[in-house]
């Protein structure tokens, strides 16, 4: 029977106790340093708090330290390590090579299962098999994978764990190899500080300047959601999967987080026999979760099931959340709404108006679907479809405790000869104490005492005493009893126990990269294992010198998504080849239609030079 795992972000403590609450059961969480998002680090005693609730449930933490490290960050880097490991973390995400070798040369007991973050361009089954000969015990996958590629890998390396996103935001390039933020800003993805230059506003023009698109975000793609796929996913071999979003608001990992957490109870009873969770515990909601309520830029399952269109958002990078009708009459100070849905005041509705922008207004007074504004959009017309991306009704549930997770178990009292036996989730704890007989009936009493086990992982569905109990227990002594047993079934569950870090098997070299800083060696450790496989000494691009470089891979293709492309059954474009994306500033970013990979690549500047090759 294989294991289905619900991995959540956890911006910190707070976020990470709502997803394990709402039925994760992993969480991801930045360490103090060297995470991809450098706005939500965390303190080791956070971390460790943390790692304490989660493993009531058999739920795992897992540490983002997925960034490439620089020489004089190497020793803090090796004492993070080994903090996290004494925190009591499950595992650590790791893109820098580097790291990996430092995470080795701690002691056993400090040594952490590795997953290869998805920084590290994990798109082939040749990189999946070379990573697990490195001592990755997970890997996760690139975002633009399909369900037959999936399948493919795990069909290649069926011992590697593979993690796979299904929720949230979509990066534009493949994880790991975008430079664009650092090019242009100064600011690395790389080091988990990403200025989101893919959310920009480009104008695309030809070789002839002439303007094929006009200042739209062409690159802004739509949010992911596979939220009707995990059963594909889980028949290809993904074992966890990863809802994006350490950046989030709470809502959005309470709601979030409950909707798949629900769509994979479905899964596991449509097939018992095949599938099970992670984590251990019933999740009681106080709200139905609906992912149209969430922030969302529009969904798309993107690449599941090959080249699609419509995955991208031209008009904004900004949230739209769900439909709910179009404008039919406008009325002085107000507007009716065609459409089902209901409206509450202090809703946040918005739109795309005549000039391609998204606007949007607060709902004063809802009558029914009469909207009255608190002032009205003087761009809003009769027959604008209308977004509603702030549910006030919503959001203000989900303000408040929405949540109760709770192991059920049994509880068995018995005596013995030297005082008395609890059992308690299958862990028996033994208690010396004398039998001092009862004067009336005291089953009831016990029963009672024993059950209560309010502010712990359990509920206790049943206390089993031998009819025939004649012993009196003081209450004070029933309660100390009923802790001690609470606690050693929390601490002597065996799915707590860290699985051992996986030990590198081969020393290969890794599949090749047609640039050489695309291996982002940015430190002495990272050189040397490169080296040792046979890969040529490059310096990172953040610490280099790179003319004309290539700043951007993608998947998503504007040939495509514009109607042109032979391949796809497009027309044949119109326009002089090199096409450019411009900025606003005036920078241009020459694009390259690699065809026989199906990939889009954006360099910096217009003319190749010899560097591009």
């Amino acid at each position: 029977m294989r294991e289905l795992e619900l991995l959540a972000p956890a911006k910190n403590l707070e976020y990470g106790i709502a997803a394990i609450d709402h039925g994760a059961d992993a969480v991801y969480i930045g360490a103090p340093r060297f995470g991809a998002r450098a706005a939500a680090g965390n303190s080791i005693g956070d971390i460790a708090e943390l790692c304490s609730y989660a493993h009531r449930f058999s739920a795992k933490v897992y540490a983002t330290v997925n960034t490439i490290v620089y020489d004089d960050e190497l020793q803090d880097a090796c004492q993070l390590l080994s903090n996290l490991a004494s925190a009591g973390v499950d595992a650590i995400l790791v893109q820098d090579m580097g790291v990996a070798q430092l995470s080795r040369r701690l002691p056993p007991e400090l040594q952490l299962p590795l997953h290869a973050s998805t920084q590290t361009d994990n798109r082939t089954a040749e990189k999946v098999e070379w990573l697990r000969s490195q001592g990755f015990s997970r890997v996760v996958l690139a975002r633009e994978l399909s369900v037959d590629e999936i399948a493919s890998i795990h069909r290649r390396v069926p011992q590697t764990e593979l993690e796979v996103f299904v929720h949230g935001a979509l990066c534009v390039g493949y994880s790991g190899l975008c430079y664009a933020s650092h090019h242009c800003f100064g600011r690395s993805a790389n080091r988990g500080e990403c200025a989101q230059f893919c959310r920009m506003k480009f104008s695309l023009k030809d070789a002839d300047g002439r303007v094929i698109e006009q200042q739209r975000h062409l690159l802004s793609l739509k949010d992911l959601c596979q939220y009707d796929h995990l059963e594909e996913l889980a028949e290809a071999g993904a074992t966890s999967f990863k809802i994006e979003g350490r950046l989030k608001d709470l809502a959005y990992v309470k709601n979030v987080t409950a909707a798949y957490s629900q769509q994979l109870n479905l899964l596991v009873r449509k097939h018992p026999d095949k599938y099970c969770r992670a984590s251990r515990g019933e999740v009681t909601l106080t709200f139905q979760p609906d992912l149209r309520k969430t922030f969302n830029r529009g969904y798309t399952t993107y690449f599941l099931h090959g080249r699609q269109p419509d995955i991208a958002s031209f008009d904004t990078p900004k949230a739209m959340g769900e439909y709910v009708g179009y404008v039919k009459e406008i009325r002085g100070n107000s507007f009716n709404v065609a459409g089902t849905a209901t409206f509450a005041n202090g809703d946040g509705l918005c739109f795309v108006n005549q000039h391609r922008e998204l606007e949007g207004f607060r709902v004063n007074r809802a009558d029914k679907n009469r909207i009255f504004p608190l002032k009205m959009p003087p761009s809003l017309l009769p027959g604008t479809r209308l977004y509603r991306n702030n549910d006030y009704q919503f959001e203000r549930l989900l303000a408040k405790p929405s949540a109760q997770r709770k192991i059920k178990t049994t509880i068995s009292l018995r005596p013995t000869e030297t005082g008395f036996v609890v059992t308690l989730d299958g862990v028996v704890t033994n208690f010396t104490a004398a039998h001092q007989l009862a004067q009336t009936p005291q089953h009831d009493n016990l029963r009672r005492q024993l059950a209560r086990l309010g502010g712990t992982p359990y509920e206790c569905t049943e206390v089993s005493i031998p009819e025939d109990f004649p012993y009196f227990i003081p209450s004070a002594q029933l309660a100390a009893m009923r802790r001690t047993a609470v606690a050693n079934a929390i601490a002597s569950h065996p799915m707590h126990r860290r699985r051992p870090a996986t030990p590198p098997v081969a020393t290969l070299a890794p599949p090749p990269y047609p640039l050489p800083y695309l291996y982002n060696m940015a430190n002495r450790e990272a050189i040397r294992f490169y080296h040792d496989r046979g890969v040529a000494t490059a310096h990172a691009f953040e610490t280099g010198r790179y003319p004309s470089p290539l700043i951007m891979q993608c998947r998503h293709c504007l040939r495509y998504s514009l109607g042109y492309c032979p391949k796809h059954g497009g027309r044949q474009p119109e326009w002089r080849e090199p096409l450019c994306l411009q900025l606003a500033d005036g920078r241009r970013f020459r694009l390259e239609f690699d065809c026989r990979h199906c990939q889009m690549n954006i360099y910096a500047g217009l003319a190749p030079t010899p560097a591009d090759k």
